[in-house]
């Protein structure tokens, strides 16, 4: 699929784009140019001593900001695929300094569709989150609003051969910001912070995310929002599996926080498709024939009025899968 081709990742130093990056680098070694494209020197300074540009040719680093639309334009000069990665994320720092939220998420995703639009990319994923469906605060409003940019996106694009296509998922493990970071971190100290004893998550690890970005980056028709079908787990149980012993305090939900996700809603359910390892939502008006897309995909139609949340997810992790994820994923020396 990326063999002598060029790809750029807009937020590429974060959690997510290291993976892809890995995955990328990994899969197809014969990729032409693979470009990094975010605001941090130090974050991208850091990323080359683990990606030496002797071993990986095909990397480049180009500091910019999604906010920036000329700078995009240059950034995407002679790239094939792109992938958004970019985004202010923290739920509390965006209910504190929304014009900043809303530049980078909302301008941001803007900036990206025009300058790919000017530039003669041909495939375009961009990064959602739970938040975004039904959301309660500012940041997945944001990110809701970027999602429909990039959905209607193929709408306006004429002639140009481009397709835009949305991934969303829930909490990826181990992604800066996380709550298993935070638990390891706080372990020591004998007490765990706990917003609420029922709080409930999606979960999804780093290869989980990055494989789905791949996957709508090689299967996408242009407006599918997709979905990965994984488990839940219980905030409780991330804390008894990196703290058995450690003391547990009760200290309510920051501003903007829900205590279950959502990932598809009973209002999404009428253009929602199963399509075996993943759902996707499909685009009200798609610019192609919808029986023929559920014919290629073999896809299933969800019940009317099916939803898709964290706390009736049919899949749940435990104390003890939770505690191999962490192993695998984070710290295989960890000891519990």
């Amino acid at each position: 699929m990326l063999t002598n081709k060029a790809v750029l990742i807009t937020g590429g130093t974060g959690s997510l784009g290291r993976e892809l990056v890995k995955q990328i680098l990994e899969k197809w070694p014969d990729i032409r140019r693979l470009v990094i494209y975010s605001r941090d020197e130090q974050k991208q300074y850091l990323m080359a001593q683990d990606f030496p540009d002797w071993k990986y040719p095909a990397l480049r680093y180009f500091i910019g900001d999604v906010r920036d639309l000329e700078r995009l334009k240059r950034a995407f000069t002679g790239i094939d695929y792109v992938i958004h990665a970019a985004a202010m994320k923290h739920v509390h720092i965006a209910e504190y300094n929304p014009d900043e939220c809303v530049k980078t998420n909302i301008g941001g995703a803007e900036n990206v569709i025009q300058a790919a639009l000017a530039t003669g990319v041909s495939k375009v994923v961009a990064l959602s989150t739970d938040k975004a469906c039904a959301p309660i605060n500012l940041y997945g409003a944001t990110k809701l609003t970027s999602d429909k940019l990039f959905i209607a996106a193929n709408n306006i694009k004429g002639n140009r051969d481009i397709v835009f296509s949305v991934v969303r998922y829930g909490n990826v493990m181990g992604s800066n910001g996380s709550v298993v970071p935070f638990f390891l971190k706080r372990k020591n100290d004998g007490v765990l912070p706990i917003t609420d004893p029922s709080m409930t998550r999606f979960n999804i690890s780093l290869k989980g995310g990055a494989d789905m970005v791949l996957y709508a980056l090689d299967t996408a028709w242009g407006g599918e929002l997709f979905v990965p079908k994984i488990p839940s787990y219980r905030i409780l149980d991330v804390a008894k599996a990196i703290g058995p012993n450690c003391e547990h305090q009760i200290v309510g939900i920051r501003p903007g926080e829900k205590i279950h996700e959502e990932m598809i809603t009973a209002s999404d359910s009428f253009t929602a498709y199963d399509l075996g390892k993943y759902y996707v939502i499909l685009p009200q008006t798609p610019m192609w024939q919808l029986q023929d897309y559920i014919s290629h995909f073999n896809a299933n139609q969800v019940p009317i009025g099916f939803s898709y949340t964290s706390g009736s997810n049919s899949d749940w992790e435990t104390v003890e899968s939770l505690r191999e994820m962490i192993l695998e994923h984070i710290d295989p020396n960890l000891e519990f």
